[in-house]
């Protein structure tokens, strides 16, 4: 049934919308971005003065009200720009380099969005993910993308050797003054043997690629390396039950025990995973068990 002219019409919301930026080279926007630009009510930018540049850079006028949108400022911002949606506005998210909320500003406001039934929709631009895999040498049929690795020294380790065993090829970013740490770290985690490419200033004037195994890698990184840094690591190489020791089988279940399951599914996983009995990983287990109990 159809309402009369003076019923009250249901509120119609705005759209958010994610913007890919160039992650170096500004020819690489894409020609939907300066259209958002001039188009959207609200622009929210982790960095006002690099958006203006890029703006200017574009040879675009931005029609709506500017915010910022950073880490700092992310959490109180959000229910204003969620407001503003509802409210019919069309919010545009642009960050640093990249796509918002990857690494970046943005998953909040997504999330917080969706929660109100909001239309979230993107104008895809350059990745520096992506570009590095390209460009590696290594393996892209699987990848994962692990982002930032934590700051502290035991943490980056721990968490290096959670994925010691992942067979996809592994995607990092990092910053230039922690890069000799993060490469020592995945020596010490991966192996000096394994594969990797670090991958510097991507698209820009000054780009470099540097492939080679992880040793080397850090040896050449000790010295000090400057710029935007992706790091794509070899997946783990495949191996049979038989090449696994009883002291790896055993750091494997102590790995998914610290990662918050129980002793017998964690022995499950791990013999199902090394193709092996499970009573072969429960007596390694159990033997490490008791000799820690001699050890004075």
């Amino acid at each position: 049934m159809t309402g009369s002219p003076d019923s009250p019409q249901p509120a119609k919301t705005g759209t958010l919308v994610l913007a890919g930026t160039p992650i170096g080279d500004v020819s690489d926007a894409p020609p939907r971005l300066a259209q958002e630009l001039a188009a959207a009510d609200v622009v929210a930018a982790e960095d006002t003065r690099r958006m203006k540049r890029l703006t200017q850079a574009l040879g675009v006028q931005v029609g709506g009200r500017v915010v910022s949108y950073f880490e700092g400022n992310e959490a109180a911002r959000t229910p204003e720009l969620v407001e503003a949606l509802a409210g019919g506005a069309r919010v545009l998210l642009v960050t640093d380099a990249g796509m918002p909320s990857v690494s970046d500003p943005g998953y909040r406001l997504v999330a917080a969005a969706v929660e109100r039934d909001i239309r979230v929709t993107a104008v895809p631009g350059p990745s520096a993910v992506l570009t590095a895999l390209a460009l590696s040498g290594l393996p892209v049929d699987r990848f994962c993308f692990e982002g930032f690795l934590p700051r502290k020294a035991g943490e980056r380790l721990s968490r290096l050797k959670d994925v010691a065993d992942e067979r996809r090829t592994l995607v990092y970013f990092e910053a230039p003054h922690r890069l000799d740490d993060t490469l020592a770290a995945m020596v010490e985690a991966f192996g000096a043997t394994r594969r990797a490419a670090v991958c510097r200033e991507l698209t820009k004037t000054y780009e470099e690629v540097r492939r080679g195994p992880l040793k080397e890698l850090a040896e050449w990184a000790a010295d000090g390396v400057r710029g935007e840094i992706t790091v794509v690591v070899e997946g783990a190489p495949e191996r049979s039950g038989d090449d696994l020791t009883p002291d790896e089988l055993v750091r494997r279940v102590r790995v998914r025990e610290e990662a918050g399951e129980r002793r017998k599914e964690a022995i499950a996983a791990v013999a199902a995973d090394a193709g092996l009995p499970k009573r072969t990983v429960f007596d390694a287990v159990v033997a490490a068990k008791n000799a820690a109990r001699q050890t004075p």
